[in-house]
């Protein structure tokens, strides 16, 4: 990842190392590995990144998280390498910078028993901490991180005693910032003795040993073969210098133990496979750049090098290999300016220089700047990449023009930590750090290099879009800037006037093997021509590839994009087909489960219907969809469970059509009547006869036979209905009514069924009454009724077996939902004969089913096949010869063929002598057709919705409208649709 300081490469690192983490499997040790791998990021934030004037969280280290894998692709291991911590932030940093994150953190979050043995009192009473003013931060919360920290210090398996003593040491090093030196003659002395208790204390150390090796030192020396120590005492900047080393030296230490005990926890005993992610600080421009600058920046300067020779290099060398026409192009190579760094020959680069001047500091560091800067411009003021200024020095850098301040450079360079320091802090195993800094920087650096150039790289370049820190703040002139010195132009220059895409040719077959029958799944044959074969199933024209030794090589990414559309759209033609045969199955296995569910309601307890037992439950009879003069009695967003006629009878067993409605809440009952009065008189419309919420139905009635009655009872009277689907209904009816409930929904079964009427007025006179239902075996399938005084007699042929349940076989073809077609095929047998008529019983014959159902559900429909008896041939067919040899031959009579008189009407009409036509005139020419515009099929299309045109290539496609998202419509064939405008151009 690269990019400026604050552009987000910390952020879309730990996107990176999540986004692993969640998509990989694996038990518990992959589990850990992962918590590990995750919790690493903030405890080393908190002791690596600070704010800077640029970024809040600006990483001030950088670090290589490898994250390893075993062959399966589970993260088994990681390993984590740390470069170039900024240790000078610890004792100086520039004005409105804070400190690295641990500093405040332990300080706002530490909690009573810890501020008190460990010293802590407010931020500005350390004098490492209120030299640059900036306290807080508004997007940092560090109570809360502290507990942040000390949770990723147990995931990762650090004791309680360890973490006790590493806040230990956090603690004492911003306690030894606040001992102060004053000249006691020519030597330094420490300014109050009070200030050294603590650090000692924190430290382990010994206060009056402590106090000894700020001020003096041992210089070992030997005096004609004698080895001889001599004390030497400092004066006040040496004592401060020692300080402030000591200060690094521990925070180093402490980071470096973090690391290690982060890898400790995620050891692999061997390598595998590796992911490795980079994040280190990014390129650095501020008002006052100085040493860790001038290091940072070269670190980028080598990683843009990689970037230079693993892309842009590469890139054009892997034509050559290829065998690939193409037209170089010439970019700028950052080698000479790394060379004007690190270079180690004549002329030395700038790192030698300001090592030599290091190594002949004394006592005093003044005027060791000018020497270096002075022996800069006489080594290397002629490069072309280097200009000085009185203060300083300027490089010309792959990201712009940078200007150093010389003041610093050689006393942060040094970074000496003298024997009697490393003796003092033995306890802590402090290693002995005598190189300079830019020797650490370069080897660091070029080990960095040697690691990546033998990965594959992935560049992920971070632009940052502002220097406010705010969201929606765009600053173009910078994003352009960031864009050019970034190297992408001249990548995107590459890669336009090369190829964009390229790929080996197995993995291209792999990938686009689903296009044509040939390739799927394995092309068989020689891989080159499955290319090609490929390519040409897509009409890919033959300048946008080349094949070369092993790759095909794509230019635009137009083709590779039809190559991945067509790609996509075979898979989802498959996907289609497979979500189609799913959603029959578990269409399939729901109706198959609601008719054993409805039939288990009436086992054992009714009779059932010859072809009704195993029928498919529809629902929508009614097709509400088309009938928005029924919706409108229906909730807007109320589902319809169940729509059918049915047949209502009233208190005097008089037959009326109504609509039956379920929806989850309620059941309606809709009839319809004669507008009486206003615009719409005469009119028939629907009305609202009854609402009955589903929760207040008390029971349900039915026979033990196989009629379709039933009685829905409700408080305030009941109605008396016949239902073709009556157990369709009552299944629905049920699974509803245990929803709004939690009960199961009541059902009576008898032979002899009372209803409650409806009152018809006020009083104990006008009470509503009740009226009976009664059920006696009879002849046939079709219910024969005898209405009387105050009951209703129906007569029914016995049906199935009270015990019959639904077959197992497929299922049966039942008749089709009405939303689309009121007409429908009957899936019962047609009505037998009259029986006797009833004049004045209600009834006018006593065929009340077939005249109701025919009125309601049969009136214009078809039998079928499955409903009517297959009729066969007579066997005995000598009767019929011998009727056909007694019958006298007799002569046909043909005179009904002929035609028939035209009687007066038609004497009227010839006696009437019409004109020709048009007077004889020859007719006009026919309107021409307007101009529309057209356009010819490039390749052929298959529609993947209903609302889209298929067609060949070649095809003459006339475009009714014009859209800018791509999808045009157009008229093919008499069919209008939409079609992709790629695939067509205009004539």
């Amino acid at each position: 990842l690269s990019g400026e300081s604050g552009a987000g490469k910390t952020v879309a690192a730990k996107y990176i190392m999540s986004y692993i983490s969640k998509v990989s499997g694996g038990g518990p040790r992959v589990q850990h590995v992962k918590d590990i791998i995750l919790q690493s990021n903030p405890l080393l934030e908190a002791f690596g990144n600070a704010k800077t004037v640029r970024n809040n969280n600006s990483s001030r280290f950088g670090k290589y998280v490898e994250i390893q894998f075993s062959s399966g692709g589970e993260p088994d291991g990681g390993k984590i390498s740390n470069f170039l911590l900024e240790k000078s932030r610890v004792v100086m940093r520039n004005p409105g910078e804070r400190s690295f994150h641990i500093f405040y953190q332990l300080i706002e979050g530490a909690n009573g028993d810890q501020k008190s043995s460990l010293g802590i009192t407010k931020l500005d009473y350390y004098s490492y901490l209120n030299q640059s003013g900036s306290y807080k931060v508004d997007d940092i919360n560090d109570k809360h991180d502290f507990q942040e920290t000390l949770h990723a210090m147990d995931v990762i398996g650090i004791s309680g005693m360890d973490r006790t003593l590493v806040l230990q040491i956090v603690a004492g090093i911003l306690h030894l910032g606040n001992i102060g030196f004053k000249e006691a003659g020519n030597y330094a002395a420490v300014e109050n003795d009070e200030f050294l208790a603590f650090p000692a204390f924190l430290l382990g150390i010994d206060q009056h040993r402590l106090k000894e090796k700020l001020t003096s030192r041992k210089i070992d020396g030997k005096w004609g073969g004698k080895s001889e120590s001599i004390d030497v005492t400092l004066n006040v900047e040496q004592a401060c210098f020692t300080r402030d080393a000591l200060s690094k030296a521990l925070h180093a230490r402490v980071f470096d133990y973090l690391v290690e005990s982060i890898n400790k926890a995620m050891v692999k005993d061997h390598q595998e496979l590796n992911i490795g992610v980079l994040d280190i600080y990014g390129f650095e421009i501020f008002q006052k750049n100085g040493f860790e600058q001038f290091c940072i920046n070269f670190v980028n300067e080598k990683l843009q090098q990689i970037f230079i020779e693993l892309t842009l290099k590469a890139e054009q060398e892997e034509y050559v290999q290829e065998g690939i026409r193409w037209t170089p192009i010439e970019y700028f190579n950052n080698k000479i300016v790394c060379d004007l760094i690190e270079s180690k020959v004549n002329p030395p680069g700038m790192m030698s220089i300001l090592d030599d001047v290091c190594a002949t500091m004394h006592a005093k560091g003044e005027g060791a700047d000018q020497t270096m800067l002075q022996k800069l411009r006489m080594q290397i003021n002629n490069h072309e990449h280097f200009n000085s200024w009185n203060q300083g020095f300027i490089i010309h850098h792959y990201a712009g023009k940078v200007s150093y301040d010389a003041e610093g450079f050689c006393e942060r360079n040094r970074d000496v930590l003298f024997t009697d320091l490393i003796e003092l802090m033995q306890s802590r195993e402090l290693p002995s750090h005598r190189h300079a800094v830019v020797d650490s920087v370069t080897k660091q650096a070029n080990d960095l290099v040697s690691t990546l150039m033998k990965c594959t790289p992935h560049y992920i370049r971070c632009i940052k879009p502002n220097e406010t820190k705010k969201p929606k703040d765009w600053e173009e002139s910078r994003v352009k800037h960031q864009v050019e010195y970034l190297g992408l132009k001249e990548n995107i220059r590459v890669r336009r006037a090369g190829y964009a895409y390229r790929r080996v040719f197995r993995k291209f077959l792999n990938r686009y093997a689903i296009l044509t029958m040939e390739s799927w799944p394995t092309w068989r044959g020689d891989e080159r021509q499955g290319v090609l074969h490929l390519l040409r199933s897509v009409n890919m024209d033959q300048d946008q590839y080349q094949l070369g030794h092993t790759k095909i090589f794509i230019k635009a990414p137009e083709s590779l994009f039809l190559l991945e559309e067509t790609r996509e759209r075979k898979f989802d033609g498959y996907a289609r087909a497979i979500q189609t045969a799913w959603r029959k199955y578990c269409a399939r296995k729901k109706y198959v489960q609601m008719r054993e569910e409805a039939s288990d309601l009436l086992l054992n307890r009714k009779e059932r219907r010859r072809h009704s037992l195993n029928r498919n439950f529809v629902g929508d009879y009614l097709g509400m969809d088309d009938r928005p003069e029924l919706r409108q009695f229906v909730g807007k967003r109320e589902k319809i469970d169940f729509a059918d006629k049915v047949n209502k009878f009233d208190r005097r067993f008089k037959s009326i059509k109504r609509d039956l409605i379920l929806t989850p809440k309620s059941v309606y009952l809709i009839g319809r009547e004669k507008v009486k009065q206003g615009p719409e008189k005469g009119m028939v419309k629907e009305v609202l006869k009854r609402k009955i919420d589903v929760e207040k139905i008390m029971a349900v009635s039915l026979s033990t036979m196989q009629d379709d009655f039933m009685i829905l009872h409700e408080e305030e009277y009941d109605s008396l209905l016949e239902c073709v689907f009556k157990t369709e209904f009552i299944s629905l009816l049920a699974r509803r009514y245990e929803e709004r409930t939690q009960k199961k929904l009541p059902l009576k079964f008898s032979t002899t069924l009372e209803m409650k009427l409806k009152k018809e007025g006020w009083g104990p006179w006008n009470a509503g009454g009740s009226r009976q239902v009664q059920f006696i075996q009879g002849q046939g399938d079709v219910a024969g009724l005898r209405p009387s005084n105050k009951m209703l007699q129906v007569s029914i042929g016995p049906g199935l077996p009270k015990n019959s349940r639904p077959t197992k076989k497929g299922i049966t073809q039942s008749r089709p939902s009405m939303s689309r077609t009121h007409h429908h095929t009957p899936t019962r047998v047609a009505p037998g004969p009259p029986a006797i008529a009833h004049q004045n019983g209600g009834l006018k014959n006593a065929n009340h089913a077939a005249n109701q159902r025919n009125s309601q559900h049969h009136s214009n429909r078809r039998p079928t096949s499955e409903n009517t008896a297959h009729p066969f041939l007579p066997t005995n067919v000598s009767q019929l010869k011998d009727r056909g040899r007694r019958q006298a031959p007799q002569q046909t009579n043909l005179d009904f063929l002929k035609v028939p008189d035209q009687g007066a009407a038609g004497a009227h009409r010839q006696s009437t002598n019409r004109p020709t036509p048009g007077g004889g005139r020859p007719k006009p020419a026919p309107k021409p057709k307007p101009q529309v515009p057209q356009c010819k099929a490039l390749y052929a299309y298959d529609a993947q919705d209903t609302d889209e045109l298929s067609f060949n290539a070649d095809d003459i496609i006339d475009i009714s409208k014009e859209d800018a998202s791509g999808w045009w419509t157009g008229r093919l064939r008499g069919k209008q649709g939409l079609f992709p405008n790629n695939y067509v151009t205009k004539i």
